[in-house]
Protein backbone atom coordinates (compact mmCIF):
# COMPACT_ATOMS: atom_id res chain seq x y z
CA UNK A 1 0.00 0.00 0.00
CA UNK A 2 2.88 2.62 1.03
CA UNK A 3 4.18 1.95 -2.63
CA UNK A 4 1.21 3.26 -4.05
CA UNK A 5 0.58 6.15 -1.98
CA UNK A 6 4.37 6.75 -2.43
CA UNK A 7 3.43 6.43 -6.56
CA UNK A 8 0.49 8.65 -6.52
CA UNK A 9 2.33 11.44 -4.90
CA UNK A 10 5.24 11.37 -7.31
CA UNK A 11 2.22 11.53 -10.24
CA UNK A 12 0.49 14.13 -8.79
CA UNK A 13 3.65 16.71 -7.96
CA UNK A 14 3.16 16.55 -3.89
CA UNK A 15 6.28 14.38 -3.55
CA UNK A 16 10.03 15.71 -3.03
CA UNK A 17 11.92 18.08 -5.12
CA UNK A 18 13.37 15.57 -7.23
CA UNK A 19 9.85 14.06 -7.67
CA UNK A 20 8.36 16.95 -9.61
CA UNK A 21 6.55 17.29 -13.11
CA UNK A 22 8.46 18.65 -15.61
CA UNK A 23 6.79 21.08 -18.03
CA UNK A 24 3.72 20.77 -19.57
CA UNK A 25 4.25 19.48 -23.58
CA UNK A 26 1.89 19.95 -26.24
CA UNK A 27 1.84 16.71 -28.64
CA UNK A 28 -1.52 15.96 -31.36
CA UNK A 29 -4.17 17.75 -29.18
CA UNK A 30 -2.98 16.14 -26.20
CA UNK A 31 -0.95 17.27 -23.38
CA UNK A 32 1.90 14.91 -22.06
CA UNK A 33 3.67 16.07 -17.87
CA UNK A 34 6.60 13.98 -17.42
CA UNK A 35 6.69 12.80 -13.56
CA UNK A 36 9.53 10.84 -13.34
CA UNK A 37 10.36 9.75 -9.76
CA UNK A 38 13.46 8.65 -8.26
CA UNK A 39 14.00 5.13 -7.57
CA UNK A 40 16.84 3.54 -5.81
CA UNK A 41 18.87 6.46 -6.89
CA UNK A 42 17.61 6.48 -10.60
CA UNK A 43 14.62 8.15 -11.87
CA UNK A 44 11.91 5.96 -12.92
CA UNK A 45 10.04 6.72 -16.35
CA UNK A 46 6.62 8.17 -15.70
CA UNK A 47 3.79 10.80 -16.91
CA UNK A 48 0.75 11.76 -17.40
CA UNK A 49 -1.05 12.67 -20.83
CA UNK A 50 -4.15 14.53 -20.86
CA UNK A 51 -7.14 15.71 -23.29
CA UNK A 52 -10.05 17.72 -23.27
CA UNK A 53 -12.62 15.15 -24.46
CA UNK A 54 -16.67 15.93 -25.16
CA UNK A 55 -15.64 18.52 -22.52
CA UNK A 56 -14.58 16.90 -20.10
CA UNK A 57 -10.42 16.28 -19.35
CA UNK A 58 -9.37 12.71 -19.22
CA UNK A 59 -5.92 11.58 -18.18
CA UNK A 60 -4.00 8.69 -18.35
CA UNK A 61 -1.10 7.70 -16.30
CA UNK A 62 1.78 5.50 -17.03
CA UNK A 63 4.60 4.26 -15.41
CA UNK A 64 7.80 2.60 -17.11
CA UNK A 65 10.58 -0.10 -16.37
CA UNK A 66 13.10 1.98 -17.74
CA UNK A 67 15.59 4.16 -15.66
CA UNK A 68 17.56 6.95 -15.90
CA UNK A 69 20.85 8.52 -14.16
CA UNK A 70 19.27 11.89 -14.55
CA UNK A 71 16.18 13.59 -14.13
CA UNK A 72 16.62 15.37 -17.28
CA UNK A 73 17.18 11.96 -19.09
CA UNK A 74 14.11 10.63 -17.59
CA UNK A 75 12.03 13.43 -18.53
CA UNK A 76 12.73 13.18 -21.86
CA UNK A 77 12.34 9.54 -22.26
CA UNK A 78 8.96 10.28 -20.22
CA UNK A 79 7.88 12.85 -23.48
CA UNK A 80 8.75 10.44 -25.99
CA UNK A 81 7.52 7.43 -24.25
CA UNK A 82 3.94 9.20 -24.29
CA UNK A 83 4.12 10.49 -27.78
CA UNK A 84 4.66 6.66 -28.82
CA UNK A 85 1.79 5.60 -26.38
CA UNK A 86 -0.33 8.47 -28.96
CA UNK A 87 1.06 7.54 -31.87
CA UNK A 88 -0.09 3.70 -30.95
CA UNK A 89 -2.98 4.18 -29.34
CA UNK A 90 -5.27 7.08 -30.89
CA UNK A 91 -8.16 7.81 -29.26
CA UNK A 92 -8.23 4.41 -27.27
CA UNK A 93 -5.83 6.01 -24.93
CA UNK A 94 -8.54 7.08 -22.88
CA UNK A 95 -9.93 3.74 -22.49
Amino acid sequence: MALFKSLWQRLSGSGGRDDRAGETVEYEGHRIRPAPFRRNGQYQTAGIIEKEVAGERREHRFVRAESHPTRDGAIKFSIAKAKQIIDERGPTVFD
